[in-house]
């Protein structure tokens, strides 16, 4: 099948490679020169053979907004366009009706995978009316992991972008969970070599996971985590998730609790915590650290 990829990044670069491993013809656009097939994207469009494919590989927000804006312009009745971004799935909805004047198709679809998708394959959450989702399925067979899963059709339009939200979110605890155990057993006298513990928790425990293996990989590399400053990023979905919550009224208190350790992270003397301090001197003469 042929394919339109805008956005040739770390994501964006391997899954090109990987369909075009399997025999997909894929016709790249990037603003940079050096790794783009394509001029623009009117010289992308103009080298894919109707109906066009076109899949959207570009930070979310605005830079996702202004290119479906565009290939609106450029794209014909009965074209689809798969928004593979971190986009807020709110987002979907306004895209798909914009689109829709055109008669084109648009389905968003949740990746996972990171720089392994390459090599393992990329997990695929998607949204979308039926027959748009059946016409990209060489497409998705080929990203998804070998095997029975991998690949969902998570319902309409926002769902693809919806189940990779709350994906992100469960991710976020669980990396909180194992870095804490980690923090209590590097602070322990008991436990002597901390790596190893985790290195055998990998097969035959209930808490084994692709995260846990990362965790090892890490501590292979720098088994103190010297190299490393504690200063942690969120990409939106975490917070996106526990928006959603609030909305839903539905208790999320470990995601909560990990989103918010992240903000933690970025302040190691914050304000909030100095507060705490003032408190507990004051009403219980503990002792405070000076400026």
């Amino acid at each position: 099948m042929q394919l339109g990829m805008i956005g040739l990044g770390k994501m964006g670069g391997n899954m090109k490679k990987r369909l075009e491993d399997r025999g997909h013809e894929v016709i790249g656009y990037d603003r940079d020169p050096d790794i783009s097939d394509s001029r623009d994207l009117a010289d992308l469009i103009s080298r894919l053979e109707a109906p066009r494919a076109v899949w959207v590989m570009v930070p979310a927000g605005e830079a996702t907004r202004s290119t479906i804006e565009q290939l609106g312009d450029l794209l014909s009745d009965g074209d689809v366009v798969v928004d593979g971004g971190n986009s807020r799935f709110s987002d979907d909805q306004p895209h798909a009706e914009l689109l829709a004047k055109r008669n084109i198709g648009f389905v968003d679809a949740g990746v996972s995978g990171g720089v392994w998708g390459l090599a393992n394959g990329y997990a695929l959450m998607v949204g979308g009316a039926t027959n748009h989702v059946r016409h990209l399925m060489p497409i998705f067979d080929a990203l998804k992991p070998e095997g029975e899963y991998g690949f969902v059709h998570a319902g309409g339009v926002g769902a693809g972008h919806y189940a990779k939200m709350v994906h992100n979110g469960i991710e976020y605890g669980m990396m909180q969970a194992y870095a804490e155990g980690y923090a209590l057993m590097e602070a322990s006298e008991a436990v002597t070599d901390v790596p190893a513990v985790v290195k055998s928790w990998r097969d035959g425990t209930v808490i084994r996971s692709w995260l846990l293996d990362l965790l090892d990989r890490a501590l292979e590399d720098d088994p103190e985590l010297n190299e490393l400053r504690g200063w942690v990023d969120d990409s939106g979905e975490g917070r996106w998730t526990v928006e959603e919550a609030i909305r839903l009224r539905v208790a999320l208190p470990a995601i909560t609790e990990s989103l918010f350790a992240r903000y933690t992270s970025r302040d190691p003397d914050s304000d909030t915590m100095k507060a705490v301090a003032a408190l507990r001197q004051q009403f219980g003469g503990h002792a405070v650290k000076p400026e």
